[in-house]
């Protein structure tokens, strides 16, 4: 079966989960693109719609936690005060660039057998998937992943001591 006869079904099955296009069609990029990343983890044979929509799935299911802790560290409060406005008024790209180039120096840092296993759980892969992945056994993938941590918590000490933007 090629996977062009799936699209339309991948599509279905991703409107299921959004009830909205734009996020159904994101959903189902963002679906392939994973099946191409770790199309060496197919068994060929197996059944290639059941593991395009399990991919489809975790990603749904991945995305949706993510939002879901970012919207509980967001304060929502009806009325605004003159110190929330300074702060929002004045916070600009150039200081998430300069921590986004901290954070890429920290990972190029470390090395890669730890780096390229804590992006993939970074990116909401399951121990499981990243040992599949990676032919390696379920301790040493959460070994490299905490020993990842605790390098880049070492790097990047400076942030974790360092004031929240004014």
């Amino acid at each position: 079966m090629k996977t062009s006869h799936l699209l339309p079904q991948l599509h279905l099955f991703a409107m299921r989960y959004t009830r909205n296009t734009e996020e159904a069609r994101d959903l189902v990029q963002d679906t392939l693109l994973k099946a191409i990343r770790h199309h060496g983890s197919f068994r060929s044979g197996s059944n290639l719609q059941a593991w395009l929509f399990t991919i489809l799935k975790n990603t749904f299911l991945n995305n949706y936690h993510r939002k879901t802790m970012i919207h509980k560290t967001i304060v929502q409060t009806d009325d605004i005060n003159s110190s929330q406005l300074k702060v929002s008024a004045t916070q600009n790209d150039g200081e998430g660039n300069f921590v986004m180039k901290d954070i890429q120096k920290a990972l190029k840092s470390i090395p890669k057998a730890y780096s390229v296993i804590f992006i993939r759980y970074f990116e909401g892969y399951k121990y499981e998937e990243i040992a599949e992945e990676f032919r390696l056994p379920l301790g040493t993938v959460k070994t490299r992943i905490h020993v990842a941590r605790c390098l880049l918590k070492k790097y990047l000490r400076d942030y974790a001591t360092a004031p929240l933007s004014k």
